[in-house]
């Protein structure tokens, strides 16, 4: 396989657009990855394009608004790990040696969505969620193991706290607003121990990168950040299992990507990841094998995952504060590593960052794993 490099990267502002189409703010993303790179539109030659709801050739109307026409375009859906699956596609495509120049977009507009609407209501459609059973409900029942293994509520504060605190450093986070742990505790109860300003909010946005054959990224740029793996694997859909904390998936996947990269766990200088819950970061420190299983929360209390730490994760914001639009953020998530492998990422730059890796991970409530798709690329400059 040839090696793929990504050259270009965009994302739209995050927030609550009720009044702009799909199309628009996954155009704006494409622009964006234009001209962070330099190339001609015309010089794409395949595209991915992943979205959740409403799903319609978007990636056709995404890059009509930009005059890329009349070439290979596959739209994807794959929940929150839709954005990741995008990725790989056109990672797949260019390292197999079909085509030298492709983009991978990801967008979603959750304020017009179905599910914001409530169109359909939800005992004719979906009989966990009319249970109780639902994202929320569900880790809320992960977070009560937690507890029970050595967690605190106070330590799912902190996590929404720290990545509050990081999406203040990003002009393009949805909020940007420090809280402490006591303002974390103390908001709306949303299913105990799960508070408001423990879940992501409900985002519009997109983000867009692009990739091409190594001989054609040395023709833009003299750094170029190689893709060294991209991985992605389903889980298997048993309903119950015996640790409701535990991801096989997202362990499995993780030790395919580190693999395909010939890189340590101990290589990776920052994480973006999936915490559409605060609890659920923790979590996803041990399926990285950022630490042994069962360090998680020592690793957190440590100061290692935050900005300046030895291992920060979501430097961004990540979900709870930059947003998450969930078919875009699996891409969103790449453009993160990109900018701090670049140098670019401003007063939230990890410093020397020389391997990044980036995490989705998506699915269904009612099969209880915690992430029916996971997604994993690793890059480097």
């Amino acid at each position: 396989m040839r090696e793929v490099a990504v050259i270009g990267i965009g994302q739209s502002e995050f927030g609550k657009f009720p009044e702009r189409s799909a199309a628009s703010l996954g155009a704006e993303a494409v622009r964006a990855a234009i001209r962070d790179c330099g190339i001609a539109p015309k010089a794409i030659e395949v595209a991915y394009c992943a979205r959740a709801y409403d799903a319609n050739c978007t990636g056709q109307g995404i890059l009509k608004e930009v005059g890329v026409r009349n070439i290979e375009i596959i739209n994807v859906e794959n929940a929150c790990a839709g954005g990741a699956t995008a990725f790989r596609g056109v990672w797949k495509e260019i390292a197999d040696g079909r085509y030298d120049v492709g983009i991978a977009m990801g967008v979603e507009s959750m304020t017009t969505s179905p599910i914001a609407g409530k169109l359909i209501p939800p005992e004719k459609t979906d009989l966990e969620g009319h249970l109780g059973l639902t994202m929320p409900g569900m880790f809320a029942m992960v977070a009560c193991r937690q507890m029970e293994q050595g967690a605190t509520v106070e330590d799912f504060a902190q996590v929404s706290v720290k990545n509050h605190h990081n999406g203040c450093l990003n002009p393009q986070a949805q909020y940007k607003k420090e809280f402490t742990v006591e303002q974390v505790l103390a908001s709306k109860m949303i299913c105990d121990p799960i508070t408001l300003l423990m879940c992501c909010p409900n985002t519009d946005g997109a983000a867009a990168t692009i990739l091409c054959s190594m001989d054609v990224a040395r023709k833009f740029t003299n750094h170029p950040i190689r893709v060294l793996s991209s991985a992605l694997c389903s889980a298997d859909y048993k309903y119950t299992q015996e640790d409701i904390c535990a991801s096989p998936v997202g362990v499995k996947v993780a030790k395919m990507a580190y693999e395909m990269a010939g890189v340590d766990p101990k290589d990776i200088d920052l994480v973006e990841m999936h915490d559409a819950f605060a609890n659920e970061e923790i979590l996803r420190y041990e399926d990285l094998m950022l630490c042994k299983p069962g360090e998680g929360i020592e690793l957190l209390r440590s100061g290692a995952t935050a900005i300046g730490g030895r291992i920060p994760v979501n430097p961004s914001g990540g979900l709870l504060s930059l947003g998450h639009p969930l078919s875009a953020s699996g891409v969103r998530t790449v453009c993160e590593v990109v900018m701090h492998l670049r140098g670019q990422a401003g007063k939230r730059q990890t410093p020397n960052a020389k391997v990044g890796l980036a995490q989705m991970l998506g699915g269904l409530v009612s099969n209880l794993e915690h992430g029916a798709v996971a997604g994993i690329h690793i890059l480097a400059r």
